[in-house]
């Protein structure tokens, strides 16, 4: 069975036009912020077999879809980190935010990286340490 990081190699390649290279900058910025940032594929479904990326620390920070006529990054905890840059565009009613990239767009590598990296300190900052006593 392929790792989390080759299904991801294998979505991307398997859609060669600008989404797929869209989603593998995107994936480049995600993972520039922090290293220690995990990659999985989560949701596979009849109508979308390829499922969709997703990167975690301490709980999912970047959700990755690609869809038919744009990729959605979708930040779980969107609706709580800073926006100065007004990148989320989409699912903007619920606690989850999304930034929509359709063709053509370009990726503001620095708001991006701003608001993964406001992600993973947030997931981070939720960690409650150990009862005292508990193992």
């Amino acid at each position: 069975m392929p790792s989390p990081t080759g299904l991801i190699d294998n979505m991307i390649a398997k859609i060669p036009d600008w989404r797929g290279a869209t989603l593998a900058k995107a994936r480049k910025i995600i993972r520039e912020v922090d290293p220690e940032i995990t990659e999985d594929v989560k949701w596979k479904r009849p109508g979308n077999p390829l499922g969709a990326a997703v990167w975690a620390h301490n709980g999912i920070v970047c959700i990755g879809a690609i869809l038919k006529e744009r990729v959605r990054l979708t930040l779980v905890t969107g609706s709580i980190l800073p926006d100065p840059q007004k990148l989320f565009n989409a699912m903007l009613n619920g606690k989850s935010r999304a930034i929509d990239l359709f063709e053509g767009d370009k990726l503001n590598e620095n708001a991006i990286q701003a608001i993964i990296r406001s992600g993973v300190e947030y997931n981070l900052a939720r960690v409650k340490p150990p009862k005292a006593g508990k193992k």
